[in-house]
């Protein structure tokens, strides 16, 4: 194929507005974080932009130097790395800058559930006992049992105390759920 008929696109802007995270936080909402994730947000940003991206930064100067960059893969995937690092890079300035972090340890009210308390709760509907500590919306897993301050959960279950019963309303429909343990120690 003719040079003349393809075009290299350095800056690929359209792909990092197409590729661009999506922002889970509503724009009134402060992101609250605690200390453990922003710790680690911190070392991933500095992992990739100290480690990886001048990794990729050198495997790219020398596929460029290669000769015809239209048909080298190790330019092609090198720049097409850069651009997802680079991405990831701003999505992370951007969601440290704006963070608020809040230490469990220093919650005023322990005898109810804020921000970063581990909750043990039972479900009405079959007595199973489940825990789960509410955490910042980047710091959220499932599997590790933190959960979003922000999911319906959390939100059902916020300024309750042991012994209260909330309702939380999930697709299903709306659940009992019965407080049995509030702790302030997050796991990590």
């Amino acid at each position: 194929m003719s040079k003349a008929f393809v075009t290299e696109n350095d800056n690929a802007d359209a792909d990092d507005a197409q590729d661009e995270q999506p922002d889970v936080l509503p724009a009134s909402v402060k992101n609250y974080m605690t200390p453990h994730g922003f710790a680690t947000l911190q070392e991933e940003l500095h992992q990739l932009f100290s480690e990886e991206r001048p990794k990729v930064v050198e495997i790219v100067s020398w596929a460029a130097g290669n000769g015809d960059r239209s048909e080298n893969g190790d330019y092609l995937y090198g720049k097409k790395r850069l651009r997802e690092i680079d991405r990831r890079i701003r999505y992370l300035m951007k969601r440290l800058e704006n963070a608020e972090v809040v230490d469990p340890k220093k919650q005023q009210g322990l005898e109810r559930i804020f921000f970063g308390a581990t909750v043990t709760y039972a479900r009405a509907s079959d007595d199973s006992e489940n825990t789960v500590t509410i955490v910042g919306v980047d710091e959220a897993e499932a599997e590790g049992g933190k959960i979003s301050w922000l999911s319906p959960l959390a939100k059902a279950l916020m300024k309750a105390q042991v012994g209260d019963s909330v309702t939380c309303r999930t697709p299903a429909g709306a659940e009992q759920i019965e407080i049995i343990d509030i702790r302030y120690i997050l796991p990590v």
